[in-house]
Formats: structure tokens, C-alpha cells, sequence
């Protein structure tokens, strides 16, 4: 279906996949094939795939240590009724992190769930990441579209030294600057004031969490260096400010 003048698939995509904390993933039973729906914590990967932290125990873990092939739904969760908000079913491959991804997929799946860190180094408990081959949105009336990968995951083409940085740029916006995060979200993203952080920066925005609620902030172009980082951090806290004189 083709999409409406006014409404980008892709950016519903980018936007559902940054702001999921949680999902119904959906995996093949071993032995028998049939279809096995757990529900899922979920994290978001620089170029926007979803991370898992599972255990071994798990029958959703068993499942795809036999069949790697996996469906992860992903909903607005707004209030009223659920089938009225934006909705994905991502179709992938659920591959168990590299030991030189563990550090960066723990690292991010932390800042998102701050509570896993109780049990993540139980040894039973590994990081998998959702590598997608499919998208299927439906976001209402006229609003159903399939994507491929390339349309909405985050290009991180040349952005090594902006990843590099993130970690460190992530921990000074915390420590150092709540009311610049504040100021992203009440005046840029139009939310209550709250005990905003940021979880996250990649090559297209930042990420930013109170609570259960997570809130995506799209840069206005796309940043692979640490001092065009820094740039454009400022400038969106100079925009934010001058919003709220």
C-alpha cells in the first residue's frame, strides 16, 4: 500500500523501534515447529535493531538456539484502545552477541533496563540481537506498509569515532546537564517535566527515559563525529531555551 502525502513508514519505524522498552517475541517451538509468543524486554542497538537479554532456562531461548528465525511485535502501548496506535511485527534473525559486542549491547540494554542489572551476569542469561529482514507496520486506516531493512534501520556508515564517544557523552549529559534533558523534553518533544535521562545517541538522535516512558529526539542532520555530537547538543539546547523564555 502506498503511503499517505503526509505520513513516512519509515519514520514510524525508527521512532517505535528507539522507543520500545518492551514486545511480544514470537519463536518455533522445538521438536514440533509451532509457534511460541513470549512477552520481551527490549533495548535499542545504535542502528536500531532490538536487544534481548534472555536465559538459557527460557523455552523462547531454546527455541532459537535451535531456529535462529524470530517475529517481534512492537506497539505504541498508548492508552484507549491498542489497535488504533502504531503497531510493528519485525521479522529477523536472533543472533547471540560476539564477545566484541557483549560491552556495547550490555552497556545500552543497562541504561535502558538499569534493574537487569541484578541478574545479567547470571550465567545462564546471555545478550541476542534482533537482526531484521522484514517490517510490517500498521499505523491506521490507508497506513499499512512493509519495509525492508535498509529503509529504516540507522546507517552507521563512518560514525566509529561519534559510537566511540557515545558512552562518555551519554554519562556527562546525565551527571552533568538534567536540565538541557529536561529542556529536550518539555520544550522540543512538548512532555510533563520529569526525571528525563538519556539512554542513547546514534548517527540520527538521542533517546531519552523517565520511568516507563521513553521519548525519541531526532537530530537535525545526521552526526558521525564527536565534535558534531557535541554541536548539535548545544544547538538543540540553545533551540530549547529560547523556547522557554
Amino acid at each position: 500500500m502506498q503511503p499517505t502525502p503526509d505520513f513516512d513508514p519509515s519514520r514510524v519505524i525508527r521512532s517505535l523501534l528507539r522507543r520500545s522498552r518492551q514486545g511480544a517475541l514470537a519463536t518455533l517451538a522445538v521438536g514440533s515447529g509451532d509457534p511460541y509468543c513470549a512477552l520481551a524486554n527490549i533495548a535499542s542497538h545504535p542502528d536500531g535493531s532490538p536487544i534481548l537479554l534472555i536465559s538459557r532456562l527460557a523455552l523462547h531461548t531454546r527455541n532459537i538456539l535451535a531456529d535462529a528465525r524470530v517475529s517481534l511485535m512492537l506497539d505504541e502501548r498508548a492508552p484507549g484502545d491498542p489497535l488504533e496506535g502504531s503497531r510493528i511485527m519485525l521479522g529477523g534473525i536472533a543472533q547471540e552477541a560476539s564477545d566484541c559486542e557483549k560491552s556495547l549491547l550490555r552497556r545500552r540494554y543497562l541504561s535502558a533496563h538499569p534493574s537487569a542489572q541484578v541478574f545479567v551476569d547470571f550465567k545462564d542469561f546471555s545478550f541476542f540481537r534482533v537482526v531484521p529482514k522484514s517490517a510490517h507496520l500498521v499505523a491506521g486506516f490507508g497506513r499499512i506498509n512493509d519495509l525492508k531493512p535498509e529503509q529504516f534501520l540507522t546507517d552507521l556508515t563512518d560514525a566509529e569515532g561519534m559510537l566511540e564517544a557515545e558512552e562518555g557523552a551519554v554519562a556527562h549529559m546525565n551527571a552533568d546537564h538534567l536540565d538541557a534533558l529536561n529542556l529536550y523534553a518539555t520544550k522540543l518533544l512538548r512532555v510533563e517535566a520529569g526525571d528525563w535521562r538519556c539512554t542513547g545517541c546514534d548517527p540520527d538522535g538521542m533517546d531519552l527515559q523517565n520511568g516507563a516512558t521513553v521519548l525519541r529526539l531526532d537530530f537535525p542532520r545526521r552526526i558521525v563525529t564527536p565534535g558534531a555530537l557535541r554541536q548539535v547538543l548545544k544547538e538543540l539546547a540553545e533551540q530549547a531555551r529560547a523556547l522557554n523564555n
